[in-house]
Order: C-alpha cells, then structure tokens, then sequence
C-alpha cells in the first residue's frame, strides 16, 4: 500500500447541511464508518464496516453523503477512489440486518438515502473510480455504477441481485446498468439476479479493467494519476460533457459540447499546454 495523508477538510461542517437535514436527527454521526485519506492530488474513500462485507446502514450514509458534500467543493482533488476495507468485499449492498428491523414508515426514508449517495457520487465535479476488491452486489454494484471508471480485482464478483429478494434495484440500477451495457444485458442481469465474475464484467462493459492479481490498488492508481495528469478544468468539463450530452439530441449535446468548450478557453492551464508542446516538456497544470 502506497502511504496516505489525511486530507485537509478545512471547512467545518454546520450542524444542518443540505445532505445532513435529509437524515432523522437520531441518526449518528459516526466518522469511523468511512475514512478519508488524500495522497497528493488524490483521494481514498474507505467503507470501513468489513466485518458486515462494507454494507450501507443510515449512518454509513450519512457520514458518506457529508463527506461527499464537503469534497466536493475542493477542486485541488483531481480524482476521488472508492473502494471497501478487507479483502472481501467492496460493498454488499444495503444493511439487511439493520433493515429488518427498521421501522415500515422509515424505510422510504432509507431507499431516498441510498438512491440519493448514488446521484452524489455521479454528480461529484471530480471524476471518480470504484476499486472493486471482492464481492459487489446489490447496492454495490449501484455505488460502482454511479461512479466514472470501474476497476476490479480478478476475485471480485458483482451483480444486482434485488430480484432474488423480492425488490428491485432502487438505487439506479434499473437505470444506470442499461445505459452501460445496453437494455438486453441488462435485463438478463436484473431479471435472473445473476452474479458475474470479473472477466465476464469486463467482458459486458460493466467494468473498466481487472487487474493483475495482487496489484488492484496499483492498476487504480495508474488510471488516477493518468486523469490527476490532465488539465483539471479540462477534465471536470469532458465528464460535464459527456455526463449531460449523453440522452441529448446530437444537436443539443453538440450545444452543451460547445458550452463545456467554452469554460477551457480562458484558462491558464490552456496556455501552460501550448508553451509546454512549444518547449517540449511535461506540463504544469495548476487548475486555474
């Protein structure tokens, strides 16, 4: 393992943010559920619950939708990993123990929770990476679906498997799997709650690339830093891009290309790139 530093979280959270005024005040704050950890221009997000196979309980939401809405806001992150501790699983989903006794009235408020963690990590400005190591299923193969780029160790396993359960996959996964892989992939997928191993994840498109055995924190961090190398401001308006173009009519998501374009224009880094080419060396992206 390449060694952390704690990252800087400089803004102190008010008692009521956006994300924390979704939750039941009895739900507790507990930083230990999710670490934080920045080496560099990058950040590690941990689910640290590995004795329950990482998965999501209320306040494993709510410390992760808090710390999501504080990163966020620091651009100087140029790519945010996600990944679970242990070797055994990267997420299983939601916690069923917490679950089944989980009040009726309250669990509506626990899918909105889940299904709203998935459109914070996609909507992050930061390009995102889940580190698959292990299983991935149910909610987790939501939490990496709603990330960028997918990278799974050989042994890792996802799949939705809500159908099994007798519910469906109300994290987006109805939506997001279909728009990867295509509406028949992911029909038999769903319908059958299917697990797939790595080879065949990659092999589908659901997931980017398996890595050697042994070297998954390695072969994420090459994908990283090969973003985090990048013009910054460049990068955050081609995820924009792309993210919003995509169910556009051609002519509009030629439009909103046009808009992305736009913001790069005026930039330092665009000319830091030029005079860079021009005296054949490496760039010095700053973001600005």
């Amino acid at each position: 393992m390449p060694p952390f530093t704690t990252p800087n979280l400089s803004r102190t959270m008010t008692p009521k943010t956006r994300v924390e005024s979704e939750f039941p005040a009895d739900v507790p704050h507990e930083p230990e559920l999710l670490s934080c950890e920045r080496e560099g221009d990058l950040v590690w997000l941990t689910i640290q619950r590995p004795e329950v196979m990482n998965c999501l309980s209320f306040p494993t939401l709510r410390r992760f939708r808090t710390l999501l809405e504080e990163l966020r806001e620091d651009l100087s992150i140029r790519c945010i990993l996600i990944r679970g501790a242990g070797e055994r699983a990267f997420c299983a989903g939601a916690d069923l123990k917490e679950r089944r006794t989980m009040p009726d009235e309250r669990v509506p408020l626990f899918v909105r929770n889940i299904r709203a963690l998935m459109d914070d990590v996609e909507s992050m400005p930061q390009p995102t990476v889940a580190v698959i190591n292990g299983f991935a299923f149910g909610g987790g193969t939501e939490l990496a679906l709603s990330c960028d780029l997918r990278v799974a160790d050989p042994s890792a396993k996802l799949g939705l498997t809500e159908a099994s359960l007798a519910i469906i996959p109300g994290a987006g996964g109805t939506q997001r799997l279909p728009r990867l892989i295509g509406k028949a992939r992911a029909k038999d997928l769903i319908l059958t709650a299917r697990r797939v191993d790595a080879g065949e994840a990659e092999a589908i498109g659901l997931v980017n690339r398996v890595a050697v055995e042994g070297e998954l924190i390695e072969c994420a961090l090459e994908v990283a830093r090969a973003i985090a190398a990048n013009g910054p401001i460049a990068v955050r308006a081609c995820k924009d891009a792309i993210d919003r173009g995509f169910d556009l009519p051609m002519e509009e998501g030629l439009e909103h290309e046009a808009r992305c374009y736009e913001r790069v224009l005026g930039t330092e880094d665009r000319l830091e790139a030029l005079a860079a080419f021009a005296e054949k060396r490496k760039p010095n992206y700053r973001g600005v």
